[in-house]
C-alpha cells in the first residue's frame, strides 16, 4: 500500500510540475520608454502570427495565414513535406546485410530529426507497400527529396521515396 501511495504522490508530482510548464503565462517588462506584455508557453515567448510569418518567410518556407473565428485567433500555416518510404524493387539482400542496412537506416532517421529536418518519423504497423513516414520541415521539395534519398535503404534500393507538400498549423500538435 505504501508503495501505491508514493507511486501515486510521484505522479501527481510530475504531472503538476508539467502543467505549470504548460500554461500560457505573462511577464511584464518595463523599459526606460515602455511596459511590454510578454506571453509565454513552455517557458517560450509566444510569437505573434506576423512575427513568425515573417521569420519562416525569410527562412525561406512557404506560408498563409487565416483569421479563425471560432479561435478568435490568426492561423499560420506552414508547408511541410511528407515522404512517404515504400518498398523498393531491390530487396534481395541477405539477413546479415538487411540489418546492417536498418540499422543505418535508422541512423539516418535520428540524423534528420535532430538536426531539425525531420519532425516526425516512424514505420507503419502492417506488411504494406508504404513502410513508414517522414515529415520533413524544410522551405522545398527538392530539399526534402535530397534529404530523403540520402537514407541507406533508398540508397541500395530497399526503399524508394514519394514526396508530397502538405499544409500544417504551426504551433499545433499530436494529441
Amino acid at each position: 500500500m505504501k508503495q501505491f501511495i508514493f507511486g501515486l504522490f510521484t505522479l501527481l508530482a510530475f504531472s503538476c510540475k508539467n502543467d505549470k510548464q504548460n500554461v500560457v503565462t505573462t511577464e511584464t517588462v518595463v523599459t526606460e520608454t515602455d511596459t511590454v506584455y510578454v506571453e509565454t508557453y513552455k517557458e517560450e515567448p509566444i510569437k505573434s502570427a506576423k512575427v513568425l510569418k515573417d521569420e519562416l518567410t525569410a527562412k525561406g518556407f512557404e506560408v498563409f495565414d487565416y483569421y479563425d473565428e471560432k479561435l478568435q485567433d490568426t492561423i499560420v500555416m506552414q508547408k511541410y513535406f511528407m515522404v512517404f518510404l515504400k518498398s523498393g524493387p531491390i530487396r534481395s539482400q541477405n539477413e546479415e546485410e538487411a540489418a546492417r542496412l536498418q540499422k543505418a537506416h535508422r541512423e539516418h532517421l535520428s540524423r534528420m530529426y535532430e538536426a531539425g529536418y525531420a519532425d516526425l518519423i516512424g514505420p507503419f504497423g502492417d506488411d504494406g507497400d508504404i513502410r513508414g513516414i517522414a515529415i520533413y520541415n524544410v522551405p522545398s521539395l527538392n530539399m526534402a527529396d535530397s534529404l530523403a534519398n540520402l537514407d541507406p535503404m533508398v540508397k541500395a534500393g530497399r526503399l524508394v521515396i514519394e514526396a508530397h507538400p502538405w499544409w500544417v498549423a504551426k504551433g499545433y500538435s499530436l494529441r
